[in-house]
């Protein structure tokens, strides 16, 4: 089962090689242009493209750049003429750093949240929660982002506008991220273990006078972790496009930042390595969750 999940996500990952490498031809700009400027003679731009290689057939190109990858090359940044590698490796820290600060708070909260709302499910507190998550989750990233600049920043200057450094830095772009991680998951535990509340098994349970607490954190909720598990996975690839706009609102210098600047720039072979590395990260994410299956409910490892 092991061998067969890795070899699947193996492929899925050549094939978003190949998509990528598509997408970074199709793009209607020069990669000569970026690099030498759009005042350079057609002579220098000749000479860059066939440095690049952008002369070879396209299954050449292809092949070079899949051998490159094996080694680790994700190529050099038009704009810097860095390794790309490098330039995503110094901006993961940040990334990882605001995503599992905003991704923990997030579900914890929506966990507890959920299930205490299941528990009591057609109370007024049940309605108010379910409500509020509706409207939750209508909300824009951006928007949410810029509501809190504004009252924390602006109006109450309790804390900064944005930047990189401290903890009071991370506290408005982590909230950003949080709070919608929290409408989320708050949601979607509240459906699931509400119904699994409603199962034979637990009434048998309550029959026999198990505390409730044991009921809920045990019982229902285990029962019920398969599909958070997998959702969890899901919104890793989610979590990234938010992590996009909230690095760009709060100046945050992260892979998201990154990514915005290279299009902007464009600097091909830097947006090429950023979405490679968020595609390699959802594999990586979704992999660890088929095999947090087999922890979860030993039938699925057996089966």
């Amino acid at each position: 089962m092991l061998f067969q999940r890795v070899l699947r996500a193996l492929t899925t990952l050549l094939g978003t090689t190949l998509i990528i490498f598509i997408l970074v031809r199709v793009v209607p700009a020069d990669p000569a242009v970026s690099i030498a400027g759009p005042k350079a003679d057609p002579e220098t731009l000749a000479a860059i493209r066939k440095d690049l290689g952008l002369d070879d057939p396209l299954p050449v190109q292809y092949g070079r750049y899949l051998a490159g990858l094996a080694h680790g090359d994700l190529g050099r940044s038009y704009m810097t003429g860095r390794r790309v590698a490098d330039v995503i490796a110094e901006r993961v820290p940040a990334t990882a750093l605001l995503a599992a600060v905003s991704l923990s708070l997030g579900f914890l909260a929506g966990l507890v949240v959920g299930i205490a709302t299941a528990a009591r499910r057609g109370s007024a507190i049940d309605v108010a929660v379910l409500v509020g998550t509706l409207v939750g989750l209508s909300l824009p990233t951006f928007w949410l982002g810029n509501l809190l600049i504004y009252g924390f920043s602006y109006r109450l200057k309790l804390l900064p506008l944005g930047g990189y450094g401290t903890v009071w830095h991370l506290v408005l772009p982590a909230a950003t991220l949080a709070i919608l991680e929290f409408f989320f998951y708050a949601r979607f535990v509240h459906t699931n273990v509400g119904g699994t509340l409603a199962s034979d098994y637990i009434r048998t349970a309550r029959a026999k006078g198990t505390p409730p607490t044991r009921v809920y954190f045990v019982h229902a909720l285990r029962n019920a972790l398969i599909p958070i598990v997998t959702l969890l996975g899901l919104d890793i690839a989610a979590l990234m496009s938010g992590v996009v706009l909230t690095e760009t609102v709060f100046n945050w210098p992260g892979l998201g930042r990154l990514a915005v600047q290279a299009v902007f720039d464009l600097d091909i072979p830097l947006v090429a390595g950023t979405v490679l590395f968020s595609a390699v990260l959802v594999l990586v994410a979704n992999l660890a969750v088929d095999l947090l299956y087999g922890v979860i409910d030993p039938r699925v490892r057996h089966g």
